[in-house]
């Protein structure tokens, strides 16, 4: 009898992981390539070498001492893409200060919610961004929020007093606060989109944070020749860690496109700053191929970049690769929580493994696959939930040490709610969310399965399916689809005739909603359970 392979994995690496401070790192890399480009803001043109980066830095590190911020201390960042950021973010960073992230989409009720939470001593935001009038809300909130003490606004008399502050101090003191700091620190709070109640505040250090993007990085290849074109948030790990710290930490240089997401713009940046990668959720990729204009940028210096955030569809990857020339770009799976990521495809994997797996776990960590009830490891090629430990998991949510247990298990794995596969080489398939399963008449139904067939249909253009509410069946299928450029109405009957035959008939939608737009995430993730609520008026079921 042949014993039976379990759904687990580890990644062995010869490359030791960095035990170093982000501050020590970043040193590190300016040492070695003083005048390679760091950061470029290509919807302004503002540009800085790695040398000019970190003396931009410690002034901004300087000013916030002389504000009084000091290690341990709370500095929200609100806003969109741009520089400062990205500054506010290394700063904080060399003096030991936390920095909060805030969703550039919050508005009053949730922003007066994490100023509390965090204890936020000083925010450092943008006056506006889209229709956000930020410095409103602020002037709102404040009352209501007796931690802070201090709002500095980009462009306006205090950032720039702070600046001023900073040049002119002694940069001795930063060497001697970093004397002070632990790569285990909690370095950063990043809220997670809490779909039910209020978010939660993943702690995590610079030992997390580092070495994510450093080991991203290594395996996307990057030297200091690559130029990252950075399109999502800066606000979350897949901007900030992914984008931001596996460039610094390979002497690359960080490309910001623009403020927001806009397709035209980034494939602008990666044509005139001869980008080598560029990053996105699928949606963003979507969008930048569907641009009218897309043949007239040049994208020949394109050779990787990253696809994360939700499931990558065949025929987008296919065009990422044929259309953009991203021969080595890389799948990414992760979470928040885990700084974020915990499996990545390599190089040289198959078209057919980039686009039915999320690889195989990073350098440094484990992952398994357990039976959601009994919490055993279950069989290669068995569904489970899949779990993660390792240097990456966060140090729990902030002062939510009862959150944080339910999701952390006593040997220090992370839950992460997803289901997934994992294959006879290691490779892992999500197949969906704990929550997102829908049980049809005694049947597991994964929206996942659908969604890719329904990506086939020469008029879809992209796909999401739901659960909703059935008498009969306890629930029953619901496709949501956004339809190509003149493509005809798309009616259920229609939709029904094309899967017959073709998938299982339990797995075949009831109901078709064509959309313009899905509801989203500030990160580009699909909201499911705001279209589950939707549909609901949408289909009058009560």
């Amino acid at each position: 009898m042949t014993a039976v392979e379990i759904s687990y994995s580890s990644g062995t690496s010869d490359t030791p992981l960095l035990g170093d401070t982000i501050g020590d790192n970043l040193r590190r890399t300016v040492e070695r390539v003083p005048d390679r480009d760091a950061l470029i803001e290509h919807s302004t043109g503002r540009r800085w070498t790695y040398r000019e980066f970190d003396a931009e830095v410690d002034a901004v590190a300087l000013g916030l001492l002389d504000a009084g911020i000091t290690k341990g201390d709370r500095v929200g960042i609100w806003g969109p893409n741009r520089a400062e950021w990205t500054l506010t973010q290394y700063a904080t960073a060399k003096i030991g200060a936390i920095l909060v992230n805030i969703n550039p989409a919050y508005r009053l009720h949730e922003l007066e919610y994490v100023l509390n939470q965090a204890g936020i001593r000083m925010l450092v935001a943008a006056r506006s961004f889209k229709t956000s009038d930020y410095a409103g809300m602020i002037a709102e909130a404040r009352p209501k929020c007796p931690a802070l003490e201090q709002v500095v606004l980009f462009d306006d008399p205090e950032w720039l007093q702070l600046l001023e502050n900073g040049r002119a101090g002694d940069r001795n003191r930063l060497r001697q606060v970093a004397e002070t700091l632990s790569a285990d620190d909690a370095i950063n709070i990043q809220y997670t989109s809490g779909t039910t109640g209020f978010p939660k505040g993943a702690t995590l250090s610079h030992h997390n944070i580092l070495n994510n993007g450093f080991f991203v990085g290594e395996l996307c290849g990057y030297t200091e020749a690559d130029r990252v074109a950075i399109v999502p948030p800066f606000y979350h790990c897949f901007g900030m860690v992914m984008g931001n710290l596996a460039c610094t930490s390979h002497g690359s240089a960080m490309v910001i496109p623009s403020e927001g997401f806009d397709p035209g713009t980034a494939l602008a940046a990666v044509a005139a700053e001869r980008c080598t990668s560029l990053y996105g959720v699928p949606t963003m990729f979507i969008a930048e191929l569907d641009h009218p204009e897309f043949e007239s940028f040049d994208l020949s210096s394109l050779r990787t970049g990253i696809m994360a955030g939700s499931p990558c569809p065949v025929e987008v990857m296919k065009q990422v690769i044929d259309r953009m020339g991203m021969s080595e770009v890389a799948i990414c799976y992760g979470m928040t929580e885990t700084s974020p990521v915990s499996t990545q495809t390599r190089a040289d994997d198959s078209l057919e493994r980039r686009v039915s797996t999320v690889g195989r776990v990073g350098p440094h960590l484990e992952v398994k696959i357990v039976d959601p009830t009994t919490g055993l490891t279950v069989p290669r090629g068995e569904p489970g939930e899949l779990c993660t430990r390792g240097y990456s998991v966060m140090l729990g949510y902030w002062e939510q040490p009862e959150k944080t247990a339910e999701v952390i298990d006593s040997a220090r794995w992370m839950h992460t709610g997803d289901l997934a596969v994992m294959d006879s080489d290691g490779y892992v398939s999500i197949t969906g969310r704990i929550k997102d399963m829908v049980i049809r008449g005694g049947e597991n139904v994964y929206p996942r399965e659908i969604e890719e067939f329904l990506y086939t249909h020469p008029d879809v253009l992209d796909a999401q399916v739901i659960g909703v509410p059935d008498d009969r069946y306890g629930e029953e299928l619901m496709a949501w689809v956004r339809l190509r450029e003149g493509a005809p109405e798309l009616t259920a009957e229609a939709l029904r005739e094309f899967c017959t035959g073709k998938l299982a008939h339990y797995k075949i939608p009831r109901y078709v909603h064509v959309v313009d737009d899905f509801p989203m995430t500030v990160t580009g993730k699909v909201r499911k359970v705001e279209m589950r609520e939707r549909a609901r008026d949408i289909l009058d079921l009560g």
